[in-house]
């Protein structure tokens, strides 16, 4: 593991544990602080090691410095916007390093930076074929293990707590609400497509899953074997990155077309196109997490009042004001209706029996899963690829030679 995804990750379980110790769960505090010690302590790895005594201090910082922030004690927007940055700017750093490592490997040189596996994570299929793998063959692959892990954990955040990832820590999403920003400040008309044309474009993200589902559940399992082992597989993540280095007319039309319907519309990309986030859609339905309603509390049904600062709040322009329970798969569990709602007991992130999760409870769980996951499967020894650097240099020179 990488310095900064360990750093990354240490940091993240600290801050995962703060949060546990001052909302009054000091058992869960202690279990996270225990499991990431003795994931450094086993795995021997001097990245962890470093990245624990800097997560330590770091931690001592912010309480001194910024209590409020060490103890969660934020506004719910505050809260997400400072994990997603940081989190945006991990994945930045990744990216760098990633480069870095690939521009050697493709120089001949044996790299002085590690790769770092958590790119895999931008390899969805190859994950998919992964879990597939591992449910029909027991065969646990090992040249880009992290992608499966990371595809696994990003699904079961959306399986117990909505579509978090999509709302407080996916990268893509952070940008489009920067391109919309820069579009509204010349710009300031809305351009708002009638539902008659909103609901067929949202089924194309849909489509886009359907495609890929293809790929994965149509692959025979008795081909799974050979693909795993070959060298299109051990050179998919420079495939991608040359994709996207090396763009032809067409894929820059596409990337065009990306950038143009985020800054048209907020969360534009999110709402069309995403493949990731329409099947984060289909499994938040099954989330016992929604944002829900309380009428006894509400304005509206209370005082018989006008009130939809809930409904204006949401960037996914849900009705919140009119459900009593929000279900829809474009539901981002990002919490601004909720921080929006004049009566803090009319709005909750809850479940049916009424447990409600607050900003500072979702970002443990969602850190805990993001992080806490990864690194058992990286003590376990399935995160590191085991490609060899020697093989990576000769793949590397003969890229657009190798096809699927």
């Amino acid at each position: 593991m990488s310095f900064i995804e360990s750093l990354t990750l240490m940091l993240a379980l600290a801050y995962a544990a703060s949060l546990l110790y001052w909302s009054g769960q000091k058992s869960g505090a202690l279990t996270t602080i225990i499991l990431a010690i003795s994931a450094a302590v086993i795995s021997l790895s001097w990245p962890l090691m470093l990245a624990t005594a800097i997560a330590a201090v770091s931690l001592t910082l912010l309480t001194k410095l910024r209590p409020e922030a060490a103890k969660g004690e934020l506004r719910a927007n505050q809260l997400r916007d400072g994990v997603q940055h940081l989190l945006a700017l991990s994945m930045l750093l990744v990216g760098i390093q990633f480069a870095a490592n690939a521009f050697m490997l493709n120089a001949g040189i044996t790299p002085w930076l590690m790769r770092p596996d958590v790119g895999d994570a931008f390899l969805p299929i190859a994950g998919g074929i992964e879990i597939k793998a591992i449910l029909t063959l027991g065969l646990w692959d090992q040249t880009h293990p992290a992608a499966a892990v990371m595809l696994a954990v990003v699904l079961l955040t959306g399986l117990l707590c909505k579509r978090p990832f999509c709302g407080w820590a996916c990268p893509l999403g952070l940008a489009g609400e920067y391109l919309y920003k820069l579009r509204k400040r010349f710009i300031k008309s809305e351009f708002m497509p009638p539902a008659w044309i909103d609901w067929p474009l949202r089924m194309l993200k849909y489509l886009l899953l359907t495609a890929l589902l293809f790929i994965i559940l149509g692959m025979p399992v008795a081909s799974i074997p050979h693909y795993l082992e070959g060298n299109y597989h051990k050179i998919a993540d420079l495939k991608m990155a040359l994709f996207f280095i090396t763009p032809g007319m067409v894929t820059l039309v596409c990337f065009g077309f990306i950038l143009g319907l985020s800054a048209w519309r907020r969360q534009g990309f999110c709402r069309y196109i995403c493949p990731y986030g329409a099947l984060l859609g289909l499994l938040s339905f099954l989330s016992p997490f929604k944002i829900r309603r309380n009428t006894q509390h509400c304005l509206i049904d209370s005082k018989g009042m006008s009130c939809d600062k809930c409904t204006r709040a949401c960037p996914a322009n849900i009705s919140v004001h009119t459900q009593k329970n929000i279900r829809s798969d474009e539901c981002q569990a990002c919490m601004r209706c909720v921080s929006a709602c004049p009566k803090r007991e009319a709005l909750q992130f809850s479940t049916r029996n009424g447990w409600a999760l607050s900003a500072r409870g979702l970002t443990i769980m969602l850190l805990l899963i993001l992080f806490l996951i990864p690194l058992m499967a990286y003590v376990s020894g399935f995160w590191h690829s085991q490609t060899s650097v020697q093989d990576r240099i000769y793949l590397i020179q003969h890229l657009n030679a190798i096809g699927h």
